[in-house]
């Protein structure tokens, strides 16, 4: 029997990580692979294209009503969708209310104690990635996701947020053994996109698995809660997502240890590539109105 993958999907939030992930782990049901999902962010839409739902009931609110998550079956908290993936979302608290970081510790407890891991060849956690959480970083604290996958753009924040993605997977790599697979670069149609997204996976010493073009298919899909892989399954946009699907899935084995970079040296990188000028220290919170009257 083949090892079971435990991949997770990290990104800044907004950066379109949810979407990619559902259409690349339906690309990956087609290729005849049995697939668990496990939403680990707090607004549960990691698994809404696959159910065809607005949002799944998690296993926070359900243990909520029950009384306690022992007081709950799998069934209870695992529906099934689109080519039978199965799919939970563990959710999170009321706003400004505990740590939405508890409920992926208690979601994945709770699945590996009840059985939701057995007969499937992946797990994929769907993670929150901008947010500095030991209960986000659970996946990898823990050794649960072997390889993780970081979503992000050309887009200066998205690239922030990916270095510091990568930082967490260092910290526990050598005790986990967690390794970065690579960086899929999400189009947002910025200057230079593809050169920037293939550079900053060179100083992360990752690769760029794959560079997703920007089309409105994924939107239309969207709005009828389905992946473009099962809406629009002929478009070009679908074999972009199966193209992604069958990188990972021939990526067993090749994820390396980060090398995460500074902030100087991320803004050396977009200097370089002509998206950012120097910055004279001086000028630094200064109006343009200002600046411009110094100047003269």
């Amino acid at each position: 029997m083949a090892k079971l993958r435990q991949i997770a999907f990290y990104g800044k939030g907004g950066i379109g990580k949810s979407t990619t992930s559902q259409n690349t782990l339906a690309a990956l049901s087609d290729l005849g692979q049995k697939i668990l999902i496990v939403g680990c962010d707090p607004k549960a839409d990691s698994t809404r294209l696959i159910l065809h739902a607005k949002a799944q009931d998690t296993i926070l609110s359900l243990a909520a009503e029950a009384g306690s998550v022992e007081d709950l079956e799998l069934e209870d908290v695992m529906k099934i969708g689109y080519k039978d993936i199965r799919c939970v979302e563990s959710g999170g608290p009321e706003p400004g209310v505990g740590c939405a970081g508890r409920g992926v510790i208690t979601s994945i407890n709770f699945l590996e104690e009840n059985g939701a891991y057995d007969g499937v060849d992946y797990v994929s956690y769907d993670v929150l990635g901008d947010v500095v959480c030991g209960g986000f970083a659970m996946p990898i604290r823990e050794n649960k996701a072997q390889e993780i996958y970081i979503v992000m753009s050309g887009e200066m924040m998205a690239m922030y947020a990916a270095n510091n993605i990568s930082k967490g997977i260092l910290k526990y790599a050598n005790s986990g053994g967690v390794r970065l697979g690579g960086l899929v670069c999400n189009e947002r149609q910025t200057d230079k996109e593809y050169e920037l997204a293939d550079a900053l996976s060179g100083m992360l010493g990752t690769k760029l698995i794959h560079f997703i073009p920007r089309d409105n298919v994924v939107q239309h899909a969207e709005l009828r809660r389905m992946t473009v892989i099962e809406y629009a399954p002929d478009s070009k946009q679908a074999g972009e997502y199966r193209t992604l699907a069958s990188k990972i899935h021939n990526n067993a084995g090749n994820g390396t240890i980060p090398t995460p970079i500074t902030m100087d040296q991320l803004e050396d990188m977009l200097m370089e590539f002509g998206i950012m000028e120097a910055i004279d220290e001086s000028e630094v919170g200064k109006a343009a109105a200002a600046a411009a009257a110094l100047a003269a």
